[in-house]
């Protein structure tokens, strides 16, 4: 199911990009059959997508000259995936794919329905992304929370909810939100708490029933450069049981576009640069030193040269295994 929404996107992407499509060309497109493309047409038409058909040597699909595309049908959930995920994509140090995500983003959300478009552009607008030598691990988010909680900060409205703090300990917290921050595989909340009259940042996992009180709230100075920066600053729950550094064989500029956005990568001659990483787990940092596609020295830990010896052994074993191609 979630294949074929994804190609019903594409599909009408494609008919917004030109005025006319040949039927195959299109279905080559889209790596389908002429019969599916059929089938995904009239699933656009259910949609209120005005396609029209043309018949004959020329035949193909075209969308309605100056018609009205509807809304697009998104659930709440759905929606928040789909910012969550093209949001993700802008900041990966990929060609083009930064620009490429924010242009969906864009086009995305100018067709979905204004509920929906209200929440994911207050999700946009108020997420700082973190970079993290360790993306950490947490618990599902809540949409509904993000998006609550995005609302929140963009309209400067207190907010309350119940919070369990990394010991395990439930409280009720009153806070003046002020940013949403994606750092690796966690989200967290900085705001201001009127409780304890500091700022704070809160894990969105532990976080529950978001509850706006209707009270509006001023700016207030903020101690740090930006809110990623804060919650790094002031995370004391993440383990980095290995400092790793590593000498890589490549200039500086080509391992950062690589692995940069996990690591501390650092000129170190000509040709070459210094990484560091901070994991919990050797077999992710033997990955990401994998991507960078040069040979490496490791300074340390020791146990990393183990490690990847026995990656070596495994994968080669694996590699004198495979038989011929059928």
């Amino acid at each position: 199911m979630a294949a074929t929404s994804s190609r019903t996107l594409r599909l009408l992407s494609l008919l917004q990009s030109r005025r006319h499509w040949a039927g195959a060309d299109l279905a080559g497109r889209l790596g389908i059959s002429v019969r599916t493309l059929r089938r995904d047409v009239d699933r656009l038409r259910e949609l209120g997508y005005p396609v029209e058909a043309q018949r004959g040597v020329d035949g193909g699909y075209a969308l309605t000259p100056g018609a009205a595309l509807p809304p697009l049908l998104l659930d709440d959930d759905e929606a928040v995936a789909l910012a969550v995920g093209l949001q993700a994509a802008a900041s990966v140090e990929v060609a083009s794919m930064a620009e490429t995500s924010v242009r969906a983003l864009a086009k995305v959300v100018q067709v979905m329905a204004a509920r929906l478009r209200r929440r994911v552009d207050a999700l946009r607008a108020m997420t700082v992304p973190g970079v993290w030598g360790n993306p950490g691990t947490g618990g599902p988010v809540d949409p509904a929370v993000l998006t609550a909680v995005a609302l929140a900060c963009r309209d400067a409205e207190r907010i309350a909810f119940d919070y369990i703090a990394a010991g395990g300990a439930r409280t009720d917290r009153s806070v003046e939100p002020f940013r949403l921050v994606s750092l690796g595989r966690r989200w967290y909340l900085v705001g201001y708490d009127l409780d304890r009259g500091d700022w704070r940042s809160y894990r969105l996992d532990r976080l529950s029933a978001p509850r706006g009180t209707g009270v509006r709230f001023g700016p207030r100075r903020f101690p740090a450069a930006d809110a990623a920066s804060f919650v790094r600053d002031r995370i004391v729950d993440l383990p980095s049981r290995y400092a790793v550094e590593v000498v890589v064989a490549a200039p500086a500029g080509e391992v950062r576009r690589r692995i940069g956005r996990w690591a501390t990568v650092e000129e170190d001659g000509a040709g070459r640069c210094r990484v560091h990483i901070d994991a919990d787990d050797l077999d992710w940092a033997a990955t990401a030193l994998g991507t960078a596609g040069a040979d490496f020295t490791v300074v340390s830990p020791p146990e990393l040269r183990d490690h990847l010896r026995d990656l070596a052994r495994r994968f080669a074993e694996a590699a004198g295994s495979v038989g011929p191609r059928p």
